[in-house]
């Protein structure tokens, strides 16, 4: 019989919370407990094998006085009879739990997959917290959490996105745990959907045991939360929520791939209702990764450390995004020519949108309307302006649309060589530099149509909303390490993005192989190529290190040298200071001729 739909819930609130709970005394309650406790009382029966806290502990969306806290209860053959079990909670400053500490009970229930989400209020700021769970004679792993400082000099903030199960170990996740980050940014793509056989399947898949579960692809409530269940069983990210505290935001796959308000690449008729699929999506990641919004189809929300970091973080996914543009469709079939005008025309249609109006104006007054330092957007896709020469995008649209033959990356790999040698004869001041060759490098076009360069009404309306201040915005959805300059059409630097590299997904290796002269060699062609692009890795797996201090921001790409045995040991590949100074000045003195 398969799962119904159950009524999306609201995290636990403050109110809720402090209702239902003791005296607190110095920010943590002596021997608080729910009023509905009884039933932890009665006798425990004895526990067979297959009840416990199989899928860990986490912690999320932390703030000054407040800390969602996860666990999921295996009610095994009792959630059959039983579909709501007391769950005991202890918090403590000490790890071994003696002194004052904060109890209390909740309900794993079977309507919310027996997952339990806790928000905790009444902390002090600034301190770092033990927690447990404790139901039927089984204990959890012990959780470390923090909440948010009033004041400070410094936050780290650990940055990763795109963990797909099948295509390896979560190492990425292990060195993450290991860090010293305060904090763990996820940019989304924390599950993916594909079936066995499907993206992410690889041929250490089966070795390594990361058969998805399900095998087939996830539709239906049953599917998602069997998936949720498959990842949240890994040691690895186990290890990172027990250890940190998590603020997260969804991307497409965490839906179904390519998503946009109204459908997505990866779902047809055959499949069901798309609204309906987005709600099982919806509820099955507020049982899973729990939010403090007053609505589970709301993710945006903003956190302040001290003055130091205000962090935005966006729904650049599902709350307002147009149907993604293709390249493809403006190509005619039997002349190959491009038809610009009506790419232009859509392109630039400012009815379409990323954000939408409300969320827009809100990112707006989150930022304005802060006096901290630094103000960070955290979310999904690209904000840089990845522009290339217009001759590339017929190739570009082949590959994109899986034509990768060995014949095809030849050719744009050789096309790519011409390009790249004239625009190097240009930063050179060549005076033998013909119009004809200029015009090849400098008419351009974004390569990129599901990132904000297919959006690039909404990207101007949000940069020059927010004006000068010092901007750095954080990014996933690539797979790939990048920082650019975000730049206007004016040419202002408005500020800098930040990408993260993926946890376990390929980059651009799965097109062009792995010899490391041949990616060397990529990463060199599209930084000379892309006017605002200062770095690019484009083959290694890993997370993104952001510290922030009141001058300056640093930043630190992380990578580990293998997914297909366990290793979380880490180096890094690069790393890049900007300071308040870098926020003001201008970009290039030429902007590029748009096609």
């Amino acid at each position: 019989m398969s799962e119904q739909l159950p009524r999306p819930s609201r995290p636990f609130s403050r109110r809720q919370f402090l209702s239902t709970t003791g005296l607190i005394v110095g920010g943590l309650a002596v021997g608080a407990t729910f009023t509905q406790c009884a039933d932890d009382d009665s006798p425990t029966p004895p526990t067979p094998m297959d009840v416990g806290f199989f899928h860990g502990v986490a912690s999320f969306d932390p703030t000054q006085n407040q800390v969602i806290l996860w666990t999921r209860f295996s009610p095994g053959s009792l959630g059959v009879i039983q579909r709501r079990i007391p769950i005991r909670y202890q918090i403590s400053k000490n790890p071994n739990f003696t002194g004052r500490k904060m109890t209390g009970v909740v309900f794993a229930e079977q309507r919310n997959d027996f997952t339990v989400s806790l928000d905790v209020s009444s902390l002090d700021p600034g301190t770092k917290f033990y927690y447990k769970f404790l139901a039927r004679g089984v204990e959890s792993i012990v959780g470390e959490t923090y909440t948010l400082p009033n004041n400070t000099s410094s936050v780290k903030l650990a940055v990763c996105s795109c963990s797909n199960y099948p295509a390896g170990l979560f190492n990425v996740y292990g060195a993450i745990a290991e860090s010293d980050a305060d904090v763990v940014i996820h940019l989304g793509d924390y599950i993916y959907e594909y079936a066995l056989g499907q993206y992410g399947t690889n041929e250490t898949t089966t070795a390594l045991g990361r058969e998805p579960d399900p095998i087939t692809e996830i539709l239906t409530l049953q599917d998602y939360r069997a998936r949720y269940r498959q990842y949240r069983s890994d040691p690895q990210l186990q290890a990172a929520h027990s250890k940190k505290p998590f603020i997260c935001v969804w991307d497409d796959h965490e839906f179904t791939n390519d998503a946009w308000v109204n459908g997505a690449e990866n779902h047809d008729p055959s499949e069901g209702n798309w609204a309906d699929r987005k709600a099982i999506a919806y509820q099955v990641y507020s049982e899973y990764l729990p939010f403090r919004t007053d609505d589970i189809t709301k993710i945006y929300r903003s956190f302040q450390f001290g003055n130091l970091v205000n962090l935005v973080m966006l729904d650049t996914r599902i709350e307002g995004r147009s149907e993604q543009l293709s390249f493809g469709n403006y190509f005619d079939p039997k002349t190959g020519q491009f038809d610009v005008p009506a790419f232009q025309t859509d392109w630039l249609d400012p009815t379409r949108s990323l954000l939408g109006p409300e969320q827009l104006n809100w990112a707006i007054g989150e930022v304005t309307g802060s006096s901290a330092t630094w103000q960070v957007l955290g979310q999904q896709v690209l904000m840089g302006k990845m522009n290339v020469p217009f001759e590339l995008l017929s190739l570009i649209a082949l590959i994109a649309g899986g034509n990768v033959s060995p014949e095809i990356i030849a050719q744009f790999q050789q096309l790519l060589g011409e390009l790249v040698t004239i625009k190097a004869r240009i930063l050179a001041g060549d005076p033998t530099v013909t119009p004809e060759e200029r015009a090849r490098v400098e008419t351009v076009l974004p390569y990129n149509l599901d990132a904000w360069d297919g959006y690039p009404i909404e990207r101007e309306i949000l940069l020059n909303s927010i004006g000068d201040c010092n901007l750095a915005v954080l990014a996933g959805d690539t797979h790939n390490g990048w920082q650019s300059q975000l730049t206007t059409q004016t040419g202002r630097v408005a500020g800098n993005e930040f990408a993260t590299p993926s946890v376990t997904s390929p980059g651009f290796e799965q097109l062009f192989g792995t010899d490391p002269q041949v990616i060397a060699g990529f990463e060199q062609s599209l930084q000379i190529l892309i006017d605002d692009l200062n770095y690019l890795d484009a083959a290694r797996r890993g997370y993104l290190s952001v510290e922030f201090t009141p001058g300056n921001v640093v930043a630190e790409w992380n990578f580990i040298s293998t997914i297909a045995s366990l290793n979380t040991s880490t180096i890094i590949g690069n790393t890049i200071t900007a300071n308040c100074s870098m926020m003001s000045k201008l970009a290039k003195d030429k902007a590029p001729t748009m096609a």
